[in-house]
């Protein structure tokens, strides 16, 4: 037998593997302000942001406007390595001439001009069945972004263990195809979990949705027992690609 010791080390060195393999996002979402220059935040993203964070290795941040809102609500989704990586480029940026150069309409704006008020940010990290970011397809239209919270922190406990063991094959073969999944670390409405969704159209997210809620194995363990209870709340929001997102 192994010495207890060596297997608490083990156990705690797999720990530690495991999680680091596991991307962490943020998600930010800037609630435009009507009759201001909307130029002032998308120029940002796209030609001062994204351009940084991609030479500091980030790749492929996601621009999303929310469906048929007004006035425009706009979503950025940055995919990390680790938490490393995210607080090296929070207080890099600064120091990044081109960035500051590019950045200068936005940074320097006035706030008579300036486009929203603030922003909300939250921060999460990725599955253990789904460790990293997927790209969605260029046919990809239509987006589906999901919140779920609950009432404790064994309840989202048990949700994300159901998507791990037995949704994410269920998703797989109905066509509800993950960005991403993620337990929120940091934001508004806690404990929760967030993902991500990408379809081709409005009506194939119908479809695979319909095809989702008749899977026999979805049935199967929406009555288990150790899955009840595990959902207080669902939030849906619908979006469609930027031009410039990466995603």
């Amino acid at each position: 037998m192994f010495p207890i010791k060596k297997i608490v080390l083990a156990v705690f060195l797999l720990c530690f593997y495991v999680q680091g393999q596991q991307e962490f996002y943020e998600l930010r979402s800037y609630e435009l302000t009507f009759r201001r220059d909307s130029n002032i935040l998308h120029n940002y993203l796209k030609d001062a942001l994204i351009p940084a964070m991609e030479r500091q290795g980030v790749e492929a941040i996601g621009v999303f406007r929310e469906w048929r809102v007004m006035p425009d609500r706009i979503y950025v989704l940055i995919p990390y390595e680790s938490m490393e990586q995210f607080l090296k480029i929070k207080n890099g940026l600064i120091n990044d001439e081109v960035y500051v150069d590019s950045a200068r309409p936005y940074l320097k704006a006035k706030v008579e001009e300036f486009p929203f008020r603030d922003y909300t940010s939250s921060f999460f990290i990725a599955f253990a069945g789904m460790p990293k970011i997927a790209k969605p397809d260029d046919s990809a239209r239509f987006f589906e972004l999901r919140t779920y919270l609950s009432y404790n922190e064994d309840a989202l406990r048990r949700k994300v263990k159901m998507f791990n063991e037995s949704e994410f094959e269920i998703f797989e073969e109905v066509g509800l195809n993950p960005l991403f999944f993620g337990e929120q670390l940091i934001g508004e409405g806690m404990p929760s979990l967030t993902y991500f969704l990408a379809f081709e159209s409005f009506e194939k997210h119908q479809e695979s949705w319909v095809k989702f809620l008749r899977h026999p194995e979805w049935i199967r363990i929406l009555n288990l027992e150790e899955y009840s209870n595990t959902v207080s709340h669902i939030e849906t929001k619908y979006l469609e690609r930027l031009p410039y997102s990466k995603l």
